[in-house]
């Protein structure tokens, strides 16, 4: 069983290794500092089956969000960063990423900052516009603040991380994580705290290459009510190939977050939120996940080539009375010089963002829903 660790513990070995590497990069040499500067701008159209309305005025379109991307190199360190600004439904604008990294030499690396999770399959565990079930619950492209060393060998790979806590935009004593940000993280009364991650790939094949992979997480919870620390763990057991135009991937996730919550309030459940909203997640979950791809190129004007694909997922909740959610989207991706056209129809079963309630899809959910489905262009010029 993993011992658990004090906050002060892991606070003072936190800042004296920052401190350390700063010592070390203030050493390095480079001549001249590089910069490059990019971004996007995407629009959207959606026809939502749930929507009477939407659907009788034939979908909508509107502005989807606009990004900068900024990547540097002075000295030996470099920094890579985006800000996304969406709507204001959607949580307007925030840092999705943003790190300080050093290459110790061909295959070592350090990042520090807001940095993406070494947990599961990455960068993404789907191939279209929505991500897969694993993102919705804070196991795809998560992104929190902390330490990352990684290691990319002909072979082997592996990372390990120490993170802090996930982006915090509120500083106050007692104030609950913002949920204006791209990443689902805990948030409502607790808080994630001095987190772990290790993880481990193995590469093989010739003809085509297969990375076979697991993942472990374990960190605190604490509660701004009872000012107790809980904890939360999970694993993962993770595949993928590439084989000439086809891709797969396949993934299993076990999570169990344990929160020390007052007396009366429900342990089945927490809260998570991105986006400018939050909603309740089943505490305790295994989550399956498989996806498949195939890219055709083409010649036909600009368009250079179409991705299709399939991304299905399934998210088992082990409290009783607790209905499972499901969700499927299948499309093809358009790529036509800077511009990328995502066309997806996502369905979902118990899903907060298709068809859902919103507030309880992803923990006790609805056995008298049914599916649900969401027809969705998203056009994008990426520069």
């Amino acid at each position: 069983m993993l011992k658990k660790i004090t906050c002060l513990q892991f606070s003072k070995t936190f800042y004296l290794t920052v401190l350390a590497l700063l010592m070390v990069f203030s050493i390095m040499a480079q001549e001249k500092p590089e910069v490059k500067i990019g971004g996007a701008l995407r629009f959207n159209y959606n026809l939502s089956s749930w929507k009477e309305g939407q659907k009788k005025r034939g979908g909508d379109f509107g502005y989807d969000m606009f990004r900068i991307n900024t990547k540097a190199a002075y000295k030996g360190l470099f920094l890579n960063a985006e800000y996304r600004m969406y709507a204001d439904g959607f949580g307007g604008g925030f840092l999705k990423q943003g790190w300080v990294g050093y290459n110790f030499n061909e295959l070592e690396q350090i990042h520090i900052g807001l940095t993406q999770v070494p947990f599961g399959i990455q960068q993404y565990n789907s191939h279209n516009w929505f991500f897969n079930l694993t993102y919705y619950v804070g196991m795809e492209d998560d992104h929190d603040m902390g330490v990352k060393y990684l290691h990319t060998g002909e072979k082997f790979e592996y990372q390990f991380a120490f993170f802090k806590n996930a982006e915090e935009l509120r500083f106050g004593n007692n104030t609950e994580t913002s949920p204006n940000r791209y990443s689902y993280d805990i948030a409502g009364r607790d808080k994630e705290i001095n987190q772990l991650n290790g993880k481990f790939v193995y590469k093989f094949g010739k003809e085509s290459l297969s990375r076979l992979g697991v993942s472990l997480e374990y960190g605190g919870l604490y509660n701004l009510d009872t000012e107790e620390m809980g904890d939360h763990a999970a694993f993962a057991a993770h595949y993928e190939i590439t084989k000439g135009k086809w891709n797969g991937k396949a993934q299993f996730i076990t999570a169990s977050y344990n929160p020390k919550k007052t007396e009366g309030e429900s342990t089945d459940v927490v809260t998570m939120a991105a986006y400018g909203a939050p909603y309740e997640v089943a505490a305790d979950f295994n989550l399956y996940s498989l996806a498949i791809s195939r890219n055709v190129a083409v010649e036909k004007g600009p368009v250079s080539n179409l991705q299709f694909y399939n991304n299905f997922a399934f998210m088992q909740k082990k409290a009783s009375g607790f209905t499972d959610s499901y969700m499927n989207v299948t499309g093809v991706l358009i790529s036509a010089g800077s511009v990328y056209t995502y066309i997806d129809y996502a369905a979902g079963y118990n899903h907060s963002w298709l068809g859902g309630n919103f507030v309880d899809d992803f923990s006790k959910g609805n056995a008298d829903v049914e599916w649900e489905a969401r027809f969705n262009i998203n056009i994008g010029y990426y520069f």
